[in-house]
């Protein structure tokens, strides 16, 4: 089982930044992807960014790429986004999550955090 934990979260101006961190506790695998989703309020939850094990291999859906950047700490077993120039539809709540393989995919992923609210407002 692996646990993650998500932090960072909070309320910011438009145009403000956040950076939100995701610790992974637990089992640990040598391949893995980790990834960024986001649900707001009476919307399905939709992709926002991923990275592979190795930090080799990113990709980001088109309505942040440009703003938010996601990375990792080998040493801390830590993935990050940096989210830049935020708008106020990037209000939601934002998950973590860790699969076998790079995907857009809710579907494709095992391991789901508890979640981190991010507001922001104009």
């Amino acid at each position: 089982q692996v646990q993650l934990v998500e932090s960072g979260g909070g309320s910011v101006q438009a145009g403000g930044s956040l950076r939100l961190s995701c610790a992974a506790s637990g089992r640990t695998f040598s391949r893995y992807a980790r990834g960024w989703f986001r649900q707001a309020p009476e919307k399905v939850r939709e992709f926002v960014a991923v990275i592979d094990w190795s930090g080799d291999t990113t990709y980001y859906a088109d309505s942040v790429k440009g703003r938010f950047t996601i990375s990792k700490d080998n040493a801390k077993n830590t993935v990050y986004l940096q989210m830049n120039s935020l708008k106020p539809e990037d209000t939601a709540v934002y998950y973590c999550a860790q699969g076998a393989v790079v995907s857009t995919g809710g579907h494709d992923y095992a391991y789901w955090g508890q979640g981190t609210q991010v507001t922001v407002s104009s």
